[in-house]
């Protein structure tokens, strides 16, 4: 399960990233300070993590309720998570630190608290067959505390169709914005470049998430292969000579996905779950 301490690792984490990030967003927003230069826009209820100093009590004195002062160039980029959960997310163990889902789950969530931080929007959803938004339209720091609680009790499950995910997900997008996609991409690389190139009018990231069992499976000998997602098996004597097969069929697989991405102009990044978790999310975010 993912440690609730994970967000305040990463928000001390955020400090040492701020300036890679204002050189990332620049030209794609305006200012994200309070202050002068920013136009009142509304009020809507204040939510636990809200910037406290946004608080009108003005408002406070006539209702009694927290409200907080909305402005028109605070809120002019929207982050897009998209985080795989189909079955094959689901590997290794849950308690395995290299669990795939979680990782994934965790470099989504870095990208909400980025774009919390500056003040920006976002959106967080699930992909498998399509998508399943799962935040609740309040880009808080609150908010990511919840949606850590929910990729908590999300089991992945069911198969994957990135390319249908993707584009039905596209349609939802109504201005230029920043989209992350995190997902091992064990599917057709013509069905994920079909995915990502419905994107490919946004700044696309596309995060080849990997175990390093899957990268070298720790098996010798006769070995039962399973697929969680179509529910097949294949036995075979995983010796050396297959051993090499299958290094090379992976490499291929995703030098595949990255040619892809290429063609889309989308950034590729490949990550390996057993790798620490602050270097690859600084190399998703900025690289």
């Amino acid at each position: 399960m993912i440690d609730p301490a994970f967000l305040d690792e990463l928000a001390r984490f955020d400090a040492s990233l701020q300036r890679r990030v204002e050189s990332r967003l620049q030209g794609q927003q305006q200012s994200t300070a309070v202050g002068e230069g920013l136009t009142f826009s509304d009020h809507r209820r204040y939510s636990p993590g809200d910037d406290t100093r946004r608080i009108d009590w003005r408002v406070y004195a006539r209702t009694e309720e927290l409200y907080v002062k909305q402005y028109e160039a605070e809120r002019n980029l929207t982050v897009h998570v998209l985080v795989d959960a189909s079955a094959s997310m689901d590997y290794p163990d849950r308690d395995d630190p290299a669990h795939k889902f979680e990782y994934a789950a965790k470099l989504g969530l870095g990208f909400a608290v980025l774009a919390a931080a500056d003040h920006n929007d976002f959106r967080v959803s699930l992909v498998g067959d399509t998508f399943e938004r799962i935040d609740r339209d309040r880009s808080t720091f609150g908010e990511v505390r919840r949606l850590l609680d929910t990729f908590n009790e999300t089991t992945p499950s069911g198969e994957a169709d990135l390319a249908r995910a993707c584009e039905d997900y596209a349609s939802t997008i109504d201005s230029k914005s920043l989209v992350f996609v995190a997902s091992d991409c064990l599917d057709d690389p013509g069905a994920i470049e079909a995915g990502i190139r419905a994107l490919s009018k946004n700044d696309v990231t596309l995060a080849q998430v990997l175990s390093p069992a899957e990268r070298d499976p720790p098996v010798q000998g006769d070995t039962i292969f399973s697929d969680p997602e179509r529910e097949r098996e294949r036995r075979t004597y995983f010796g050396n000579r297959v051993r090499r097969q299958y290094r090379d069929r992976l490499t291929g697989h995703r030098d595949a996905v990255e040619a892809a991405a290429d063609r889309t102009g989308t950034r590729y990044v490949g990550v390996d779950t057993g790798t620490d978790f602050f270097d690859a999310f600084a190399a998703a975010w900025v690289e």
